[in-house]
């Protein structure tokens, strides 16, 4: 039977390269879209997401919400 946290750290590996895929190689870029991607998923879920996250995570949705228009 496959270890299910061998199976989440492949899946957590993948989804890194899709990232580098769709942002290119700056980390700047994926900082952005990992950023943009957290604070769609905490509005989906009516904010309770952003609980879960560390404080620095929170304050980069905090940036970027006050960013959008």
């Amino acid at each position: 039977m496959t270890d299910p946290k061998n199976v989440a750290i492949g899946d957590a590996a993948e989804l890194v390269e899709q990232l580098r895929g769709l942002a290119g190689a700056d980390p700047a870029d994926v900082r952005q879209v990992v950023t943009e991607v957290l604070a769609a998923l905490d509005r989906a879920a009516g904010g309770t997401l952003r609980e879960q996250l560390p404080e620095t995570i929170r304050a980069s949705l905090d940036s970027a919400a006050a960013a959008r228009p």
